[in-house]
């Protein structure tokens, strides 16, 4: 998720359209600044990676996910 704001530990983050508040208290090591993006996991931010590694991710995750819709289906990915 890309950061947009922030406030002390907690960042407001955006990704795919979605909007959530993030915790940055895990990453106090090496502090993330808006415009960052980081992975989120169960609310907390727990890296800053790069927007390449990020849509990266985002590929991955949503090939996963046309995966299970294709498998719960009975249609091959791709053609849900």
């Amino acid at each position: 998720m890309r950061i947009v704001e922030k406030d002390g530990f907690n960042a407001r983050c955006e990704a795919k359209g979605i909007s959530r508040t993030v915790s940055l208290f895990l990453m106090q090591h090496e502090p993330p600044e808006v415009g960052d993006f980081v992975m989120v996991h169960t609310g907390y931010a727990l890296e800053t990676m790069t927007e390449a590694e990020a849509a990266t991710a985002w590929e991955l995750y949503d090939e996963m996910l046309a995966a299970e819709e294709a498998m719960a289906t009975g249609q091959p990915a791709g053609h849900a």
